[in-house]
């Protein structure tokens, strides 16, 4: 695991906005995982994750205070969490700003209708070119559709790791475009689920908030965070 720690981007929020509005004025292609704990422990145990995590055409980013903290008990100078709903917000604001285009694919029919209202509301110089949920059989015509558009902007949200793979697996076909696997966050954008209050956002326990809301996650937790962290110690033991 400790080969994905090497390839975490260790700044600031701030410069990573900063490389997202220049790649997106020259048409830079990018593909930025988001990474927590359960990313990793995937990434462990799956070739295909781990060939995604390895390749330094792939940006990977701390989204999870997991990764964070694990990251910091190896002696990793990782300054903070750059949240997968940060990156999204970001560039549908820098999106606008550039008047650039934009493809959505995956969530429910629902989220993915709100999704569009919100950005059509909010940022109408940034153009849909498209926007599928993520309930249809087949994904790679989904990825089809979407090369024939050429957009600047690719958010995919059908959880880790299916948006990771199927970017990954299409990537190579595109000359531009920021992609990004997003998960959940287009229920936030969309406004049918809520973020975590500020304070649980500033003391990094938005997980502790979601568990919370969905005690369902609690399985979930445990066979990636908990078991993320001791294999984190045991790592720093062998050190």
């Amino acid at each position: 695991m400790k080969k994905y720690f090497d390839r975490l981007y260790s700044d600031s929020y701030q410069e990573f906005e900063k490389i997202l509005k220049k790649n997106l004025e020259k048409n830079q292609k990018m593909f930025v995982v988001t990474a927590n704990p359960e990313t990793f422990m995937i990434g462990a145990n799956d070739q295909e994750v781990s060939q995604i995590l390895l390749d330094a055409e792939v940006t990977i980013v701390p989204d999870g205070i997991g990764i964070v903290k694990g990251a910091n008990m190896l002696g990793y100078k990782v300054k903070e969490r750059i949240p997968g709903i940060e990156i999204a917000w970001s560039l549908l604001k820098e999106g606008n700003k550039q008047q650039k285009t934009i493809y959505l694919l995956g969530a429910s029919e629902e989220v993915k209708e709100k999704t569009v209202e919100k950005i059509k509301t909010d940022y109408p110089n940034l153009k849909i070119l498209g926007a599928v949920n993520g309930y249809g059989k087949d994904k790679d015509k989904d990825f089809e559709e979407i090369k024939k558009t050429n957009p600047d902007i690719v958010l995919v949200a059908l959880g880790i790791p299916a948006q990771e793979k199927l970017i990954y697996k299409h990537l190579n076909d595109f000359e531009k475009g920021i992609f990004v696997g997003v998960g959940g966050s287009l229920d936030v954008i969309s406004g049918t689920k809520k973020r975590a209050p500020k304070i649980f956002q500033k003391l990094g326990l938005e997980w502790l908030y979601r568990l919370a809301k969905e005690p369902k996650r609690i399985k979930r937790f445990y066979n990636s965070n908990v078991k993320f962290i001791f294999k984190v110690k045991k790592m720093k033991k062998s050190k």
